[in-house]
């Protein structure tokens, strides 16, 4: 009978949970927004860690510039990371970090938003086929 959860898959979930406390307590740089890291895929071989985040713009920021400027502090405190990760999760080779904004969070809001106008469309046409039979 196989596992429930492949042995990848509970080293990305610890980094995940180790990896959000880090960014929140040891990464000071102010161009660091409000991020949440959504999902963290370790290679089999583990090799490479790919850490998908989402970030919330503060203030009048515009959203890709926040998004560049996180991605760009993530990878770059990347070694500063793993080294972190290293000394709490014993593992014989760490993988490497690599961050990419997710676009699932983005995609989701850009559907609701689709199908919330095609519902008031929906709704208006009813209410006009009431109007026009009623009369």
């Amino acid at each position: 009978m196989a596992r429930d959860f492949k042995r990848t898959d509970r080293i990305g979930d610890q980094i995940q949970r180790d990896l959000a406390s880090l960014i929140q307590r040891e990464i000071k740089d102010p161009r660091l927004g409000m991020v949440t890291i959504s999902y963290v895929k370790v290679s089999k071989d583990l090799g490479y860690a790919d850490i998908y985040f989402t970030v919330m713009a503060i203030g009048d920021q515009a959203e890709q510039d926040v998004v560049k400027a996180t991605s760009q502090v993530l990878n770059n405190a990347s070694g500063f990371l793993r080294t972190e990760l290293a000394r709490s999760i014993k593992l014989r080779v760490m993988p490497h970090l690599r961050f990419h904004f997710d676009e699932s969070v983005e995609r989701g809001r850009h559907l609701h938003g689709l199908i919330e106008k095609a519902w008031q469309q929906e709704a208006l046409r009813a209410d006009d086929d009431e109007d026009t039979n009623g009369n």
